[in-house]
């Protein structure tokens, strides 16, 4: 199973990201966020296996890592076996240089390709199966989607999926 590195929010904060989960659930046979049983997040890296010097450089990088305050402003959509919707954060340098540090000390190589520097894509998931037929009314709603609110990001973790099962979680300050 794959491991993943994400950052996360377990406050109140996250409500718009949650009422959004609601929306985008209306186009997937099953609510595909409510069923992976894991709040909002940003997903900063995806291994295969869990790389050799990982606890290091997740210490390094987490144990001194402020909250960040994400500012969203649209839904964006991946074409994929299924459509996935997305909450589209506003560019946020404190986001890609956390990002940019987290990989300073991982091999490329043995990231996902999407999550590696130069090919990621910030973004927080509304909605990972929705089916072809319910594409088109979808990337229409994503399209007028408008965002105008912030999430606080408190916690970053290591997971291991599917299912998710917290490996090691660290809050932020």
């Amino acid at each position: 199973m794959p491991y993943g590195i994400s950052i996360k929010c377990l406050n109140d904060t996250a409500s718009p990201i949650l009422r959004l989960w609601d929306e985008a659930s209306s186009f997937e046979v099953s609510a595909s966020m409510e069923d992976l049983n894991y709040p909002p997040h940003l997903t900063l890296a995806v291994f295969p296996d869990h790389p050799s010097h990982l606890d290091e450089v997740l210490e390094d990088v987490f144990t001194s890592q402020p909250r960040l305050f994400i500012s969203f402003e649209g839904v964006g959509y991946f074409e994929n076996d299924f459509l996935v919707l997305w909450a589209r954060p506003r560019s946020d340098d404190a986001l890609v240089e956390l990002h940019a540090k987290l990989h300073r000390n991982l091999d490329p190589a043995i990231c996902h390709e999407h999550y590696r520097v130069g090919r990621w894509v910030p973004h927080c998931s509304l909605a990972t199966k929705v089916p072809s037929s319910e594409a088109k009314a979808a990337i229409e709603w994503a399209k007028q989607k408008q965002l105008e609110f912030s999430v606080e990001f408190d916690t970053a973790d290591l997971v291991q999926f599917p299912p998710v099962a917290i490996d090691r979680e660290y809050r932020l300050r």
